[in-house]
């Protein structure tokens, strides 16, 4: 009777549970429990964070989708997730957009402070962190038997990249994704243009580009939150399209400027623009033509912060080359050159005659020759002509004598 009570009681409570997860892919065996650290996934991306949070443990504990929200903004239906039953087990899913995040609540704060960039050089550092929670509401009463769930989540975003691009006009790389960690680097470029107007990408003879040909270069923003400014760090080339080259030439870095590249805008939009002139590595004398690849470490500040983070010229401590590092494994790369550049040749061209000019040296020659044996048979002719005097025959007068 006892045994017949216990399976009874067994087949009640499965019934109950399976009840309970009727209509979504739950599974009893896995799903029976409160819910864990583990329910909830973060998607950190460009534009928006998607959280995905286990929706079984959520209905065992006795809550529906409509009980989760951002922030505590329950009575917001905008801050609320939405079923996706066609995953196992089912999720709820949230997303935030980051042009408008502050509208259920959630935070951003920026940190700053005094470090290395990408390359070791002493520069001001920022790390971008958004963060916030979904929970369930209390109950309007003074005790509770259900569990309040809280699901904390945030969002680090590191503000210094590393750009440089192998083709001239490239387009996104994909989003890079890991836990709760995003970048920003699948919005930056690194373009190369004609001319100060920045509207006709550098198009690059097969013979390559004259040296002090002056090439117009822009760090631009795309599909990025207007929160946000583009600020030049550090501008170098290499012979190579790898960045971490030993080899290397400095445009600026701060105060520090090639005497031949200028600076128009930085700090100040989504797009920083510099230009420079073209030269050749001394490695590549032996070659007609030369490789410039152009790589820059660019941040991302706000627009108020922006102006905090640009040096002061004339106060600021000249940069010591030997105090760079190699680059840090965790900085983003999107990979602008190359820039081909000829050298100048100092053996002549083979000369090479035209058909005009073959012919008339060719009756020149004949010419030449048909005039030579004319005069020889001249000179033949007029000494068969010519009879020499004979000598007078006598005897010798003695009177003469």
């Amino acid at each position: 009777m006892e045994r017949l009570c216990v399976i009874l009681l067994l087949a009640c409570k499965t019934f109950i549970v399976d009840a309970q997860f009727n209509g979504f892919n739950c599974d009893a065996n896995f799903h029976s429990r409160f819910p864990a650290e583990r329910d909830i996934s973060v998607y950190c991306g460009v534009q928006t964070i998607t959280m995905k949070i286990n929706f079984c443990p959520v209905l065992f504990s006795g809550y529906t989708d409509t009980d989760l929200a951002l922030n505590g903004r329950h009575g917001d239906a905008h801050c609320r997730g939405f079923i996706n039953n066609n995953t196992f087990p089912t999720v709820v899913l949230f997303s935030i957009s980051l042009s408008t995040l502050e509208a259920c609540g959630n935070s951003l704060v920026v940190s700053t402070a005094q470090g290395s960039n990408a390359y070791g050089n002493l520069s001001l550092v920022q790390i971008g962190n958004i963060a916030g929670y979904i929970d369930t509401p209390d109950p309007p009463t003074v005790i509770s038997y259900l569990p309040g769930l809280l699901y904390k989540f945030s969002c680090s975003y590191p503000l210094e990249y590393l750009v440089n691009n192998t083709q001239l006009a490239s387009s996104a790389a994909a989003i890079s994704v890991k836990d709760s960690n995003g970048t920003f680097v699948s919005t930056l470029n690194l373009l190369l243009y004609n001319d100060s107007t920045y509207v006709h990408h550098l198009a690059i003879p097969v013979s390559g580009l004259t040296l002090k040909t002056r090439v117009f270069a822009a760090v631009k923003a795309t599909n990025l939150d207007r929160r946000w400014n583009v600020l030049m760090d550090y501008c170098y080339t290499t012979p190579s399209g790898n960045p971490n080259d030993e080899l290397r030439y400095d445009l600026f870095f701060g105060c520090d400027k090639d005497p031949q590249t200028t600076v128009f805008e930085n700090g100040k939009s989504q797009m920083g623009r510099f230009s420079f002139e073209v030269f050749r590595f001394v490695k590549h004398k032996n070659q007609k033509m030369s490789t410039v690849f152009l790589h820059c470490v660019t941040k991302l500040c706000r627009s108020d912060d922006c102006p905090l983070l640009l040096p002061i010229c004339g106060k600021r401590k000249k940069r010591n080359v030997s105090e760079r590092t190699a680059v840090a494994s965790d900085n983003a790369v999107m990979t602008a050159g190359p820039i081909i550049t000829r050298s100048a040749e100092l053996n002549s061209p083979p000369f090479k005659m035209n058909s005009a000019t073959s012919a008339l040296i060719s009756a020149i020659a004949i010419l030449a020759v048909m005039s030579m044996c004319f005069f020889i048979l001249s000179m033949s002719l007029l000494r068969g002509k010519y009879t020499p005097p004979t000598p007078l025959s006598g005897t010798h007068n003695p009177a003469f004598s």
